[in-house]
């Protein structure tokens, strides 16, 4: 059983890229709108929240056939995942496409939000794994990146680039040092 603070470490973590797009988003806002903000929050938070539901149901169709080994498994996808964040923040652009706050792309804010949700789908596959009841975690992870998201838009909006990639540097140490918790928790067990 995981802690409601490992809980909200994994939610933070997982929070960082929408975070950091966030912030793009809002950087390249030609105005400030609170209907663009509240469309880009709410979506990156329903799609982190139901991507950890679904990897948590393909999780627990096949965790009978790992659980000998299941620790390691999450171990090694939120490294990975943590991993790739720090990578992406290094390899990434910090520059900022205009958007028009009147024309919301949906199509474009639907793709950002799959795309900032896979690591969350991980971590539902873990959390099946480690036999976490899934319905608060995702619910706690949706709610921090909706905060963390509106956070994000008015920031980025406001100042523009200063915090730039250091979120997702941030949030891919906070999955590793989870990662590492959950392997030497197990481990002592």
């Amino acid at each position: 059983m995981l802690s409601l603070f490992t809980i909200l470490g994994i939610a933070v973590g997982l929070a960082m890229d929408a975070f950091a797009v966030s912030i793009c988003y809002g950087c390249g806002l030609q105005k400030f709108s609170l209907k663009v903000m509240f469309w880009v929050a709410g979506a990156f938070a329903f799609f982190q929240g139901a991507m950890t539901f679904l990897g948590w149901l393909a999780g627990s169709a096949f965790s009978a056939y790992i659980q000998a080994f299941d620790h390691f498994v999450a171990f090694g996808l939120l490294v990975f995942i943590g991993g790739k964040m720090i990578w992406e923040a290094f390899a990434g652009s910090d520059s900022c496409e205009v958007v028009d706050p009147e024309a919301i792309n949906v199509k474009r804010l639907l793709l950002l939000s799959l795309a900032t949700s896979m690591d969350a789908l991980a971590v539902g596959l873990s959390f099946a794994l480690l036999e976490v009841k899934i319905l608060m975690p995702s619910l706690i992870i949706a709610g921090v990146t909706l905060m963390f998201s509106i956070t994000g838009v008015r920031a980025g909006h406001g100042l523009k680039k200063i915090l730039g990639r250091k979120v997702e540097i941030a949030g891919g140490i906070i999955l590793i040092l989870i990662g590492a918790q959950i392997l030497i928790s197990h481990l002592r067990a």
